[in-house]
């Protein structure tokens, strides 16, 4: 009997000692233009949290909400507009929601390009910066969130039909940033952000606010048991990171 029980409580014991080594496994799905500042806040947080493996998705926030709709695994979502965090409310995918960040709209040229400093505004020559042999890059304008950005405010500045022949869409604003960092594009319309984490292009405009809706980044909870990470997110540590890639954090 006293062997049985020793068999017993040693087994009990490496379950318990498992489960506190258990990893905490967390997959986040997260718009392309937080690509760095996600993955370095993960980095702090794995160096706090031993037992933390976090996975992230990046893309276009639309394939993202598509894919949780249709059954992917998230436990976190990340959007880069109001529209896909309300679709998934819709569809009673989630039921809360955080706004998070906000992000600037920016005219970017290849770091060499001759232009330097473009005042975009109802008067701007895009026949003088952009010749009709050249294309501008940006996200699709029909489901892309910086490219939705970017169509507003091309119409309201009364020139989105004018430019729409020399379009390069990209499936996300960062395939649209590397267009124009590999001069297949001679401008881009991105955040400000993903300008900021390349070398290789400048910003030579910004457009203004006044013209597309405030560009904010609501973030959701899909697994509890991802809390911690969630909650994380939104601490001091993670807004000095957030920050120093050029997003404006809450106050």
């Amino acid at each position: 009997m006293q062997k049985i029980f020793g068999m017993i409580f040693t087994a009990a014991t490496m379950v318990l000692i498992f489960s506190s080594n258990a990893t905490e496994k967390i997959t986040v799905f997260a718009a392309a233009s937080l690509t760095n500042a996600m993955q370095d806040i993960a980095t702090i947080y794995k160096d706090e949290h031993n037992n933390a493996d976090i996975v992230f998705s990046f893309a276009s926030s639309s394939i993202l909400a598509k894919q949780i709709e249709q059954g992917a695994l998230a436990d976190i979502f990340m959007s880069a507009d109001q529209k896909w965090m309300t679709y998934l409310i819709d569809h009673h995918l989630t039921t809360n929601k955080e706004d998070l960040l906000k992000n600037t709209l920016v005219l970017i040229a290849p770091i060499q390009s001759k232009l330097n400093s473009i005042e975009i505004n109802a008067k701007t020559d895009w026949d003088k910066i952009l010749p009709k042999e050249e294309r501008i890059a940006l996200g699709d304008p029909e489901h892309v969130p910086a490219g939705l950005y970017a169509k507003e405010s091309l119409i309201n500045l009364g020139v989105f039909d004018k430019l729409s022949s020399q379009f390069a869409p990209a499936t996300n604003v960062r395939d649209a940033l590397m267009l124009v960092e590999r001069n297949e594009a001679a401008l881009g319309i991105v955040y400000n952000t993903d300008a900021k984490v390349s070398d290789k292009v400048k910003i030579i405009g910004i457009f203004p606010t006044n013209t597309f809706k405030s560009i904010e980044y609501p973030i959701t909870l899909l697994n509890t048991n991802a809390i911690n990470f969630y909650q994380y997110l939104q601490s001091p540590q993670a807004k000095v990171i957030f920050e120093k890639y050029g997003f404006i954090t809450k106050q």
